[in-house]
Order: structure tokens, then sequence, then C-alpha cells
């Protein structure tokens, strides 16, 4: 019988734990002895039919995700208004458009989108907002355009390129701010029929026409756009989704020129092919990340409504696998977590025997917990906590009978009192670093779950803007000026909404794909983890892992261990861990992930021994 190292001219890697499961080991094969299995990693990806659009069209814009997605405006044989919403499954009727218009932009997700520019039967500068159920008028481009790029969100919006009026090339780029646009740095190349993905201060563009099809891409980083890897089929009318180091190109129009199917993936410096769509087609709508792509409408022989999806089984960004940590001294549910893998913290929390909330602090070194000598002030669990291991704040939180409002500050050896919150709360978020906190919902007796937000500068608690949801026990990540909560319980039942915070306004942007509350948490506000939870106490925990890229939810590789109420650094690095919680009994356990790593994958056993 012939043997993989003859077909491959290759041995068997002999290993006792499977490796980490990216692109970086792809297509290998290796032999697992300590589960007695032979393995190996393939890439699945595919383009897959889904429900078509209710209206053919052309020359539409696409914003949202796989499971939410929004398509507007286009034409069919006339220029139209119409709006649908995607659900994951159909597409049903949504608001229309103010202004009929084809070949405009768009940008943010399905209940919170923006559309601009266009045209009608001359150029337009028109833009309009929408809230899930109506579209709105918001300000003006400064420069009337169509075929036009864009990326973004509804309150931080970005157009670049396209064609103005006279047919004129354009390189301009401007930057909405939620009511009012302004120039920002122009494209190095002119061109139309360009495809747009990422945020406004981490945009990409990348292919179009000058007065040739090009695989130009450029990178913007709020001000300035560089050039990067062009992609290996130069076209215009093409669609793309996702940010700029994960982005996925698709469709359009080649030099030949003829409609394509091709699609191809961009990991922040080179787009490689992937698998092709199912129909070649030009002029149409997208929307969702580069792992989870939706593409509708466009133009192949005639205007379609075809509709397909998008899938792959290895993505980025996402991670490497879950590894066991050393376990804490107890098993604890509810405390605050701070810092990073190789130095982390715990502090408060509940142990089950005898069932008391404790004010011990415990310190991580990326192996093992210890007890510290230093202790909370007031012993509490469902904290808010932020910072890192030698300079926390824990704030509010519960100590039976009552919430509280008490705010600690920790420097490594001691936690101090120091000013309170303004209202005692428990199962709140929390975001930022010590000296520059945000406090966010919660609950307390009156009202339950709460939308309220507090400020925190160093010495004092503000009043900030509330958010748009209430909610509590929901997952947290970021910054004072950039951060992001998730999931949550509203008050019955589990939610999945997302929103992001800009230091000023709450913005809600494409939602977690499972609802959960009391979920483990960190990362930054355009790259987030949320892990584990579940529908409400009890045993009925999750072990199920999902991955932000700033635009997206992805799934990625579940924790080892079901549970929720666990807790790891809400806000600071890369390097995450979550520690204790609790599903039938209360755990221990520590995981740990490196947030950022190589792509994500599931490998397959080939046979058991």
């Amino acid at each position: 019988m012939t043997t993989y190292n003859q077909l491959a001219g290759l041995r068997v890697n002999y290993v006792s734990s499977d490796p980490t499961l990216n692109t970086g080991n792809e297509g290998q094969v290796w032999y697992n002895s300590t589960t007695g299995t032979l393995r190996a990693l393939v890439q699945l990806q595919a383009w897959s039919s889904a429900g078509n659009m209710n209206t053919a069209r052309q020359n539409l814009a696409g914003e949202g995700s796989q499971t939410a997605g929004l398509g507007f405006g286009g034409k069919t044989t006339v220029v139209v208004n119409s709006t649908e919403e995607y659900s994951g499954y159909t597409w049903a009727a949504g608001g229309n458009l103010g202004t009929a218009r084809d070949q405009l932009g768009g940008a943010g997700i399905q209940t919170s989108g923006l559309g601009f520019g266009g045209a009608t039967t001359v150029v337009v500068n028109n833009t309009e907002e929408y809230d899930g159920s109506a579209w709105t008028a918001g300000g003006n481009l400064a420069t009337a355009r169509y075929l036009l790029g864009g990326a973004g969100t509804q309150t931080a919006g970005l157009a670049f390129g396209g064609f103005s009026t006279g047919d004129v090339l354009s390189a301009a780029t401007e930057e909405y701010d939620g009511s009012a646009w302004t120039a920002g740095g122009s494209l190095g190349t002119a061109r139309y029929g360009l495809a747009g993905a990422g945020t406004q201060t981490a945009g990409l563009g990348f292919g179009g026409r000058t007065t040739v099809e090009v695989g130009n891409t450029e990178e913007y980083d709020g001000s300035t756009w560089t050039t990067s890897g062009s992609l290996n089929t130069a076209r215009r009318l093409l669609a793309g989704t996702g940010i700029q180091t994960a982005a996925l190109a698709f469709g359009g129009l080649t030099s030949a020129p003829a409609v394509t199917a091709v699609t191809e993936q961009y990991d922040g410096s080179v787009w490689t092919n992937s698998t092709s769509m199912t129909t070649a087609r030009r002029n149409l709508g997208g929307a969702g990340s580069r792992s989870a792509r939706l593409a509708f409408g466009g133009f192949t022989t005639a205007v379609t409504a075809a509709t397909e999806e998008f899938n792959s089984t290895i993505f980025s960004p996402a991670t490497g696998a879950w590894a066991s940590g050393g376990n804490l001294p107890a098993a604890t549910t509810a405390g605050g977590g701070v810092g990073i893998q190789t130095a982390g913290l715990c502090a408060g929390g509940e142990i089950p025997s005898p069932q008391s909330v404790i004010n011990t602090i415990r310190t991580y070194n990326g192996t093992s917990w210890t007890n510290v000598p230093g202790t909370l002030t007031t012993a509490r669990q469902q904290m808010g906590a932020v910072g890192t291991q030698t300079a926390a704040l824990f704030f509010a939180g519960n100590a039976p009978p009552g919430d509280l409002s008490v705010t600690e500050s920790w420097n490594g050896t001691t936690s101090s009192p120091v000013n309170s919150m303004n209202t005692a709360r428990r199962d709140l978020g929390g975001f930022g670093i010590q000296t520059a906190a945000i406090g966010a919902g919660g609950t307390s007796p009156t009202p339950s779950n709460r939308t309220d937000v507090e400020s925190w500068n160093g010495t004092s608690w503000t009043t900030a803007t509330s958010m748009t949801a209430a909610r509590r026990a929901m997952g947290n990540a970021g910054t004072q000026t950039a951060g992001l909560i998730f999931g949550g319980n509203p008050g019955g039942g589990v939610i999945a909404t997302t929103e992001s915070y800009n230091g000023s306004t709450w913005t809600t942007v494409n939602s977690m794909n499972t609802a959960r509350q009391s979920l483990g948490s960190f990362g930054t506000q355009t790259l987030a983890l949320g892990a584990g939870g579940g529908p409400g106490p009890g045993p009925a925990a999750t072990a199920l892992t999902e991955v932000y890229d700033g635009t997206a939810w992805s799934s990625a590789i579940p924790l080892t261990t079901a549970r929720q109420a666990l807790k790891g650094n809400g806000s600071n690095g890369n390097l995450g861990f979550l520690a204790g919680g609790e599903a039938a009994a209360y755990s221990s356990a520590t995981e740990e992930w490196t947030l950022g790593s190589s792509a994500a994958g599931t490998a397959s056993t080939l046979t058991t021994s």
C-alpha cells in the first residue's frame, strides 16, 4: 500500500498534542500519540446559494452581516429606492430610501446603516441614515459622486474615489461623524468602481478602474492612504468586506472585459485566491466579515436577485486554540479579572464552601496563581474591574445584603478606597484603565436593569452618555474612548446586541451570533473576544467563543470547559485568560488564549487506532 511518505515525500509528525490550528499548518498531517489519532488540517471555503432578493437589481449598496444584511437602492430597469433586510434565510422589505438612486456607497449595519452619493438622472451628494425601519436625511457629501468606495459605521463613515459630475475621476476621501462630512487624505490612485472594507481609521480600498481595470490596494490610517499588495485579478464593480487585516474581494468586471466569480482574501499585505462564487457577476452588493460573507444582486447576463453565502473554516484575524492554565487556589465565580495572560489578577468573587463573598486577591504569572497578602477593603462579587496586575480599579458589585458603589484602587500591593460611583449596582460592564475607565449598565433595585453610564477620570465618577440597551452581565472590551459592550441580560432573557463607544456616543453595531449573559471577555474595540456564558442562572452554560474584528462577530474554537460568570481581562492586551466561573458547580479552571494570532481552524481525524 502506498504510504503518506511515498505520496508526499514527508514523514508524518509524531506529537503528544495537536499543534495550534491555523493557516500556518494548513495541509499538514500528524499523529497524536495521546489520543491515538492521525489528523490533518484542511481549510474549507465555500460559497453556497441562499434565498433570493425580492427585487432583482444591480448597482446597489450593501452592508451588515451574513445573518443581518442590508441591501438598498440600485437599478432594475429603472433606479429604485427599495431596501431589503436579510435574516440569514430570507429577504424582507425595509423602509425606502428618501432618494431613489444607484451606484451609491454604503457603510454600517442593518439597524444603523449609511447610504451616500450615487446617481439619479444626475450625480448626487445625498446622505441618508437607516435605523432598522426608516431612512432619514444626513449631512451631504462635499463632492457629489457615484461608483465610489465606502467603509466604516453610521457615525464614523468613510467615502472615497468614484466619478464626480462630468465623469471626472476622484481621489477624494471624506469622513462622516454622524452629522457632517469632512475632508480626509486623498487616495494615491484616483479611480471608480472600487470596493471598500474596514473602518474610518483602518480602511481598505481595492480594485476599480482608471483608464483600465486595476488591482491597486490602499490602506487608510485615518489621515493617509498607503499602497499595499495588489489584487491578483484586476477588476472594477466588485464587492468587498471585512477589515484592513482580513478582507474579502469578490465578483466584478475584468479588463477582458468579462464578469468574474473570482474571490480573493487579504491578510493585511497579500491577496490570495479563494473559492470562486457560484454565479459570476458585477455591480453586486456585499455584507459580512471575511469568514462569513454575503453577496447579493448584481448583473450576470441580466439583472439578478441571486444571493450567496461564503463561509471559511480558517479565517483571520482569529486565534489559536484555548490552552489549560494553572487552576485558581479555590473554585470561584463572579470575581473581577484584569491584566494579561502572563500577568493577570483576579479579585473577590464567591466561593462555594462555605458559600461566601471574599476579598481575596490572586495574581497569575502565566503558569500558576498566588494568593497575595493584600486584599480588597470591601469583599464583593459581580464588580467592574479594569487595569493591570499592578494598577487596577475595582468598582461597584455586590456584598449581601446589598449592592455597592464603593471603588478601590490597587497598586500591586495595597487596595485603597477612592471616590465611590454615583449609583450602587452589580453585574455591570467596565472597560479602560485605572485612571480612565467606564462603568456601564448593571442592575440595582431601581431600576432592575440599567442603561446609565459613569466615567472615571482617576479621581471621581461623572455621568456619561447612556447605552442604547439596558443590560447586565454583559461582555466588555476596549478603552474609555474606544469601548465595546456585548451580550447580557436586558431584564428577562438574553441578548446578542453589541454597542461601541467613542468616548461620547454609543453606536449599535453587528450583534453576536449567539445571545448570552455572564460571558467572559477581553480585547480591544476592533479585536475582542467573548466566550462562555449562558441563557440564565444554573448549569446551562456554553463553551462558545466568538471573535469581533471591528465589523462582525465570527465563531472560533470553544472553551474546553463550558461555564458562565467567568472572568478575564476586560480591557487590556491581546494575551487573554479566563478563570473560574460556574456550570453545575463552581470552577477553578483557567484557560489561556492568544488573541490576534494566526487563524483558527478545525482538524479532521483521518484514522483512529
